[in-house]
């Protein structure tokens, strides 16, 4: 195990000790403060499927070329760990730690499975990472596309760029107020992003 699984383990056992510590009833209070943004995700994922599957499939899953998934692993927030474990089964989590403790031999990303990203929800910066010969493949052609996408862009900042109090941040504070902690929880470690924060009067 190297060092981006075993942080990427420790983060997933954390925020499932932290679930069980919260209990059923806070752990669906906290999967309906969720919602709106598991919205936008499916909302991105749909926007992709339609415009980006053929170009990102063919060009750069297929060939092996991929500049995200041919990477060791992704970047990850700590809130994409819990949003991912409020949306899968045990079963689901448990093939993740397993993952996690095996040695990656390939080139490619960790969670890469023969069918797939291995997560339920997987991490935004993936989810919302087009490379520039993508992006001009589909959007030369169609304006409208762009703006659909330039939109969902603002949506993400949203829910995870910490200029005012956003999903993200919130639930690093609820873990962080379980006597959790996490190295994944940039919006409470990052200095630029405390920066951020300081300045919009957030902290």
């Amino acid at each position: 195990m190297n060092e981006y699984q075993q942080e990427q383990l420790e983060a997933l056992k954390t925020v499932r000790r932290g679930l069980v510590q919260l209990g059923d009833a806070k752990r669906i209070e906290l999967t309906e403060t969720i919602r709106d943004y598991v919205q936008f995700r499916q909302s991105t994922d749909h926007f992709l499927k339609r415009h980006f599957n053929d170009v990102c499939t063919h060009t750069c899953f297929l060939s092996r070329t991929s500049a995200c998934c041919s990477k060791d692993g992704i970047i990850t927030f700590f809130a994409d760990t819990v949003v991912n474990a409020l949306c899968s089964t045990s079963a689901q989590l448990d093939r993740l730690e397993t993952v996690l403790n095996r040695t990656n031999s390939g080139h490619r990303c960790v969670y890469l499975g023969s069918h797939g990203c291995m997560w339920t929800l997987r991490p935004v910066v993936c989810a919302m990472f087009l490379c520039d010969r993508a992006m001009q493949a589909v959007f030369s052609d169609d304006p409208e596309a762009r703006r659909t996408w330039e939109s969902l862009r603002r949506q993400e900042k949203s829910f995870k760029w910490p200029d005012r109090p956003v999903l993200f941040d919130s639930l690093e504070k609820l873990f962080l107020d379980l006597g959790c902690h996490s190295t994944l929880m940039h919006l409470n470690l990052s200095p630029g992003l405390l920066r951020i924060k300081k300045k919009a009067g957030v902290i």
